[in-house]
This record gives C-alpha cells, structure tokens and sequence, in this order.
C-alpha cells in the first residue's frame, strides 16, 4: 500500500556509483543543514575498527536479519557479496513523522523498493564529470588491484545506467557546485505548499484574518 506522507517530513534517495564521491558530498550536506539526517542501515556485516553500532550501522546476525525480513521489517534490503543490508521502515516512519528529512543511500534497486512504498519520495543520483575521473579516484584509493578495479568500473557503469529512473540528477565535478546543487533540491522541496501550510501557520493565519 502506496503511503502519503503529507507535510511530514521528505524522504530522500540518494544513489550513485561507487568512486562517484557520494558519501563526501552527504557529510559536507549534513554539516551544513538542519532537520535532516542519513537513515542508519541494519547489516548483517562485521564492524570495521573506528565503527559504532547504532551510528554507522545497526550490526545484526544473520538470523536476526532474516527474522526481520519474514516480519516486513525493511523498506528495502538487499544482500551485497556475503552480507545483508537494509533500511528499517519503523525508523524511517519515525523520523519522518517528526517533520525530519531523511536520506537513504541506496542503489537503483533499493530505490525501486522504496518507490512501491512512498508515492512522493524525491530520489538524486550522483555522476561523476567522467568515466576517465571515475577511474582515477577508485584508483587513487590505492587499495585494490587492477582487477577489482576492472570489476568496480563495470558496477559503476551498470549502476548508472539507471540514472533516468530518479527525479535529479547531480555530476559532481566541481565538488562546492555538488553540494550547492544538493543543497539547491532540499531548498525546493521544504518550499512546496505542502510543507509551507504548515511551518507558515501562524503567518498564514494572520495574513488572511
């Protein structure tokens, strides 16, 4: 069943290949804004050193995930290599419920599930300026061979294949640009009558005693 979500808050995708400098460009948004935040993912994945469950995931067993996903925990889950990944709608509703705006960083086939859920969510994907750019900053990471580096340029391509399927779309070139740009889409969006009718009531009020 599609849900509305009125003058709640908006719920936002943001997709993109991997290299594209996605996560960059969200902390740099984040810093900057108020009222919105990234939804924490449940993964069925180790923690890496530096990581804080609850903060950069929601760290589960396989048994648990599975559990939560036979009681249609997730808006959308999807399982990458050997682990589990998924976004949990009760969180999500939440926050949404409070008036906040929140991010899911998914890819194109998290973004299908989520859009069966949510009639009006708004979705941006996230280019790089070049395949030759791409290249250079998986590369430049300095942590894979030739190989894997291979491999991961042929994800990206198939990644952004599905660029036309999302309602944006923002080439992170000039990195102060992109997030002007990322910045430019939430603007517009708390701007709609939707969200105005309500955070102008008193105003509004007032104005058309």
């Amino acid at each position: 069943m599609t849900q509305q979500q009125g003058a709640s808050g908006t719920l936002y995708i943001v997709s993109a290949p991997s290299g594209a400098g996605k996560t960059s460009l969200l902390k740099v948004l984040l810093e900057g804004a108020d009222g919105i935040g990234v939804s924490v993912s449940h993964t069925t994945r180790a923690m890496r050193p530096g990581e804080q469950d609850g903060v950069h995931y929601h760290f589960v067993d396989e048994s648990t995930f599975n559990e939560m996903i036979a009681q249609g925990d997730f808006l959308e889950y999807a399982q990458v290599f050997d682990h589990y990944y998924g976004t949990s709608q009760a969180a999500v509703m939440a926050q949404l419920a409070l008036g906040q705006d929140v991010i899911l960083e998914i890819d194109w086939q998290g973004a299908r599930q989520v859009r069966e859920c949510f009639a009006d969510v708004v979705d941006i994907f996230i280019l790089p300026p070049s395949k030759v750019a791409l290249r250079e900053r998986l590369t430049g990471r300095g942590q894979d061979d030739d190989a894997i580096i291979a491999r991961r340029m042929q994800d990206a391509e198939a990644e952004m294949s599905h660029y036309g399927e999302f309602d944006y779309v923002v080439v992170n070139d000039d990195f102060e640009t992109a997030v002007a740009d990322l910045q430019a889409v939430i603007s517009s969006q708390r701007l709609r009558i939707e969200r105005q009718r309500v955070s102008l009531q008193s105003l509004l009020a007032d104005l058309l005693a």
